[in-house]
Parts: C-alpha cells; sequence; structure tokens
C-alpha cells in the first residue's frame, strides 16, 4: 500500500506559510488601499516593510497575551502554574538542542531527574513556547489513566508524530477509533489463548540450541538479539499463524572475532530487515516527540520514517494479502476451524476487510507482543548476572517446581512466587515503557505534590508525559533502597508498606481503561521463557563489548548510574544500546538439584 510522499516538512512549511502570507498580504493590501484613498504618500514597499517588521513583534505579543491568560485561567481554578524550567535562551531551546544532543551519552531520564531535583517532581519545559509538563507523581498518573481519563489523549500533536507507523492503531487512535480496535482486540487475548504453551516451547528450544552452539565456541551472544528474534518469531506466530523465522539467520558474533563479517545469510534475513527497519521507525517517532510541534521541520527534505516504513511494508504487505485473500475465497471459516483455532489476523479479517485497518493494528500488536517483552527478558538476564545468589535462587524454585527438563504448565507459572517477584522487580527498575505522552483536552488541574501548595495548572492542548522509569526509582515512594534489585520486596513487609498502600506507584503496564490487553500474555511468556532458560544454563555473566559500555565518567555519578553496566536507551519501548552481551554456563541436561 502506498504512502504519502509529501515530507511532514514541507506539509508544516507550507501551512506554516500560508498562515503568515495570507494576513501579511490581506494587510499590505488594505493598507495601500486606504493610502491610495487617502492620498497618504508611503511607499508599497514600506509598507511592506513596515508590516513584515511588525511580525516579530506580534510574536512576542502573543507570547506575552497567552502567559497572562494561562495565569488567569490558573487563578479562575484556583491552581498555580508548573514550575517552569528556565533556559538561557529564548523557548528554552537550549535545554531543547541539549536534550537532543546528550541524548546518546546521557544515563535514560537523567537531563529530566536533575531538573526535578531543582522543581519538584513535575515540571514544565515550556519549550519553544509549548507546553510540555513532565511527572512522576503516582497521584498524576492515576489522574490521566483513570480518575480523568477522558481529558487526557493520546492527542493530535502523538497521532501525527506516529502517523507515519502505527497509523490509526490501538495506540495511536483516541475515541471511536480507540474503542474500535479495542473491541477487535480484546476478544483474542483469552486465558485459553495466552495459556497455550506449544508456540513458546518450540521457538525457546531453538533460541537455547543457537545459544549453546555459540557458547561451545567460547563466545558471547547479543542476549538482546536473541530474545528480540524469538518473541518476533512467537508472536508472529501466534498473532499471524506465519513464523517470520528470524531464528534462522546466524546470530551475530563479538566485534573482536574473525567471523564477525563473515555473518552468514539466511531465508530469516528479510525478517532481520523488518526489525531493523521497524527499531528506527519508532526512533523516528521519539525524536518527534521530544522535538514537539516544530518536528516537520528537521524533516524538510523527506519523511525520516519513509524508508524504513517501505521496508516494513515490503514484508508485512504480503502477509496481510495472502491472509485476505484466503478469507475472501472462504467466505467464512472452514466448516472444521474452530474459534481456537483462528490467528489473531483470522480474527481481524471476520470483522473488517479494510487492509489500512487490519494492517494498522498488526502493527501496533506487534510491537506490543514483541518489543516490550524483549526489553523485559533482556532487563532480567542483566539484572540475574549482575545478582548471581538472585539467580540461583530463582533456579531453585525453578527445578523444585517444574524439574529440569518439563515443560512448565500455566498453573506452574502462577505458583513460583519468587519468578513473578523477579519479573515485577525487572519492570520497576526497567520498565519497558520508560516515557508515555498524553495531550489535554481541556483546561484543568493536578494536584499539587506538596499539600500545602495550589493544585497544578494544566492548560488544555498541553503535552503531559509521565514517566514510570522514573517514577519506579523515587526513594520516598520505594524506600531507602528504591535503587536496589531486590525481588523480597515484593514478598516482605515492604510490599504492604509501599505498593498496596499505593498501587500507583507501579503502573508497567498501564492502567485504566488503556490498561494493556496482552498484559497476562506477557507474563506467560516472559516466565515460560526465563524458566526454559535456567533449566539449561546454571550461571550467566556479561561479556560486554565496546558498544555496549556505558563512558567511563559514568562512574563518578549517583545512583544506578554509577554501577550500570550498559546504556539503557529508548525510542517507544526500553533497551540496551549496543546489544546485551553474556555467556552462559550449560548444564547436564539430567542434573536435579538436591
Amino acid at each position: 500500500m502506498s504512502r504519502s510522499r509529501v515530507s511532514p516538512g514541507v506539509a508544516y512549511l507550507t501551512r506554516g506559510l500560508l498562515s503568515v502570507i495570507f494576513p501579511t498580504a490581506s494587510s499590505v493590501i488594505i493598507i495601500g488601499r486606504l493610502a491610495c484613498l487617502q492620498n497618504f504618500p508611503v511607499s508599497p514597499w514600506l509598507l511592506s516593510a513596515m508590516v513584515w517588521g511588525a511580525m516579530p513583534l506580534g510574536f512576542a505579543a502573543y507570547i506575552f497575551v497567552d502567559e497572562i491568560l494561562q495565569r488567569r485561567k490558573a487563578t479562575r481554578l484556583g491552581a498555580r502554574l508548573v514550575p517552569r524550567i528556565q533556559g538561557r535562551w529564548p523557548g528554552n531551546l537550549d535545554k531543547l538542542v541539549n536534550v537532543i544532543l546528550t541524548l546518546e551519552v546521557e544515563y535514560l531520564g537523567q537531563p529530566v531527574l536533575d531538573e526535578m531535583k531543582e522543581l519538584g517532581p513535575t515540571l514544565n519545559y515550556r519549550c519553544l513556547w509549548e507546553d510540555y509538563i513532565v511527572t512522576t507523581e503516582p497521584q498524576h498518573v492515576q489522574t490521566i489513566l483513570v480518575t480523568d481519563f477522558h481529558n487526557y489523549v493520546k492527542g493530535a500533536k502523538f497521532r501525527e508524530a506516529a502517523d507515519s507507523i502505527l497509523g490509526t492503531g490501538v495506540f495511536n487512535s483516541d475515541g471511536e477509533t480507540w474503542k474500535l480496535h479495542r473491541t477487535m482486540t480484546r476478544p483474542f487475548f483469552t486465558h485459553d489463548r495466552i495459556s497455550h504453551f506449544e508456540i513458546f516451547d518450540r521457538h525457546a528450544n531453538r533460541a537455547i540450541a543457537l545459544a549453546k552452539d555459540r557458547f561451545r565456541m567460547d563466545m558471547a551472544i547479543d542476549f538482546q538479539d536473541l530474545i528480540s528474534r524469538f518473541t518476533l518469531d512467537s508472536a508472529s506466530e501466534f498473532l499471524f499463524g506465519h513464523c517470520i523465522d528470524s531464528l534462522s539467520v546466524e546470530l551475530p558474533f563479538p566485534d573482536n572475532t574473525l567471523q564477525s563479517t563473515h555473518t552468514k545469510p539466511g531465508p530469516g534475513d528479510n525478517a532481520a530487515a523488518f526489525t531493523n527497519a521497524f527499531s528506527q521507525a519508532q526512533h523516528a517517532i521519539s525524536r518527534r516527540v521530544i522535538i514537539g510541534a516544530a518536528w516537520p521541520m528537521i524533516e524538510i527534505l523527506a519523511d525520516s520514517t519513509a524508508r524504513h516504513m517501505k521496508v516494513v511494508d515490503k514484508f508485512i504487505d504480503p502477509i496481510l494479502e495472502a491472509a485476505l485473500a484466503r478469507h475472501s475465497t472462504a467466505a467464512k471459516l472452514e466448516a472444521n476451524e474452530t474459534v481456537e483455532d483462528q490467528t489473531f489476523l483470522d480474527h481481524l479479517i471476520k470483522l473488517t476487510s479494510d487492509f489500512k485497518v487490519i494492517k494498522d493494528e498488526t502493527l501496533n500488536i506487534l510491537l506490543a507482543g514483541r518489543d516490550t517483552t524483549a526489553s523485559t527478558l533482556t532487563s532480567a538476564i542483566y539484572l540475574l548476572a549482575m545478582h548471581p545468589e538472585i539467580l540461583s535462587r530463582l533456579r531453585e524454585e525453578i527445578i523444585s517446581k517444574v524439574g529440569p527438563t518439563r515443560m512448565p504448565t500455566y498453573g506452574d507459572i502462577k505458583e513460583m512466587k519468587y519468578l513473578q517477584a523477579v519479573l515485577n522487580e525487572t519492570m520497576r527498575l526497567f520498565p519497558a515503557v520508560p516515557f508515555n505522552v498524553r495531550e489535554a483536552v481541556h483546561d484543568t488541574t493536578l494536584t499539587s505534590p506538596e499539600p500545602e501548595k495550589k493544585p497544578l495548572f494544566v492548560p488544555g492542548g498541553a503535552v503531559v508525559v509521565y514517566s514510570v522509569f522514573l517514577m519506579h526509582r523515587r526513594t520516598d515512594l520505594w524506600g531507602p533502597d528504591a535503587l536496589e534489585f531486590d525481588p523480597d520486596r515484593w514478598l516482605d513487609e515492604r510490599m504492604q508498606k509501599y505498593q498496596l498502600a499505593n498501587p500507583f506507584i507501579f503502573v508497567p503496564f498501564n492502567a485504566g481503561p488503556r490498561i494493556c490487553l496482552g498484559q497476562n500474555f506477557a507474563y506467560n511468556q516472559m516466565s515460560f521463557m526465563l524458566i526454559r532458560l535456567l533449566q539449561n544454563f546454571s550461571a550467566i555473566a556479561l561479556s560486554p563489548e565496546p558498544a555496549m559500555c556505558p563512558p567511563a565518567w559514568w562512574t563518578e555519578k549517583d545512583g544506578r548510574q554509577a554501577i550500570e553496566r550498559f546504556k539503557p536507551r529508548n525510542h517507544l519501548t526500553l533497551y540496551a544500546q549496543g546489544g546485551m552481551w553474556v555467556k552462559m554456563e550449560a548444564v547436564d541436561d539430567v542434573e536435579v538439584i538436591q
């Protein structure tokens, strides 16, 4: 399906020029006509210069009036403005430039955290005179996701930034369109479907075999790459009934080996290209959101997602077209095909034949089914490698409940409390979606972090970002050991003291009407893979490649930044820049822990 050839920058510039040229030209014509009627000896060129020269003053007046109106609206609601970052350049342009330039070298979220140390847990970047409110307050998260849900939407700004990738899918829509996609998707994620583990087992065994082959060569693997392939193949078979087969491509070699430049091609090369292109497209969304409404000016020559989405389209379109063709020839499900036999794609095609609707929803769910799970499992392996005592304890639970070789069942996973604690603690420190975006529809308020002060005013149209990544690490919410990886906090008195007392301090899957439909699917898949991994491997050690290692100056900082041994980054989801290179120690298949 063809995509628009007009770059976002051209469209944005056209709108901007029209909004400037028409009023200006009209003013020149009107003043010129008046001058002629009154025999006023003023040159048209002088009139033009006067009008164009007035534009900066007019813009300054607009900013001034907008400031006054905001303060009046806030006063009317008994509120105050959100504390604003004060940059040295107009429109806090220096702050925006600094954020963009430091994305590749700073610890994830650190620039925001530094500002919050001065201004508190809720602040306004106010970049280029647009309100860009960032919060880590659990009561604000509750308001945004639940109590005032209808006033906090994805909004036109995010929708425009993500449209070329996510279209009108469930993660990029509001109102009736969102309800339609949600209604179409929800019935597929039933208990019976998400507890069928045969697909997981087949791809887990294949991934583990690839890892063992590499370890026999005494070489490390990029676990992030391996687990992304596992989740992609599992998700594609679960959703499409068509395995993308990314595990058929040879794993990358460490950079310091001769083989690193001689990776053999395989039948899954197209899948690898799709994966890389989809990831790069998500980076583009992230850049657009950070830059704000002026992002099209950065893409004045071309849409930065276009070439990546061509690769995505080339890969995904034939799969969807084949499914539509099969359905159109059958007119309805075959008599011997039960509802349980349907794939997610079959389910969608039964509901609509609109190719764009099907494609948008498919890409949205594939993103959720692959990237978020892969992100959490990558973080889990990293943390287990950093904490071998926790790995040993988890492995003991796995062997005692499931044994050294048996495939786990849904019932096994439900009984494994320490496994769930490990996953929860992983998602607390490294949530798969570190930052999320909403847009306020109407003027409203958020409760003040300081009870003695007035509420915070949120103007209609403001972008509101809530960061669970930063919120999950707050010591005032989680205790003095909030930055430590300690699964026991989910099993001892700290659970009652912190999380149960304030449930919105932990929302890795969102909450309210937009809570993740695949939450249980993700828990099951992550649990299943960790069980299979620790049935096969007794120890994990980091084997950092240069591209994975943080800058040396991180060790001079405080908090987790000082101890981290990889570079957490995010586009729409969190990932490890440079990969997550590890070695694992395989166990005998018949080993039994006494």
